[in-house]
């Protein structure tokens, strides 16, 4: 099974989403960590496949 970009973001936002409604307060290091990572992934994402 190939892991790329595509498959990762809605499981990332799936996670994020049930963290944020079962804790309210991590709503702002939620959003932070998301956004680092989606950035991470796709400067990552740009030379064809993820080294996992």
């Amino acid at each position: 099974m190939e892991i790329n970009i595509v498959t990762i973001q809605p499981i990332v936002a799936l996670i994020a989403g049930i963290l944020i409604l079962v804790m309210p307060r991590l709503l702002n290091y939620i959003v932070a960590i998301y956004l680092i990572f989606i950035g991470v992934m796709g400067l990552l994402g740009r030379t064809g496949h993820l080294p996992l």
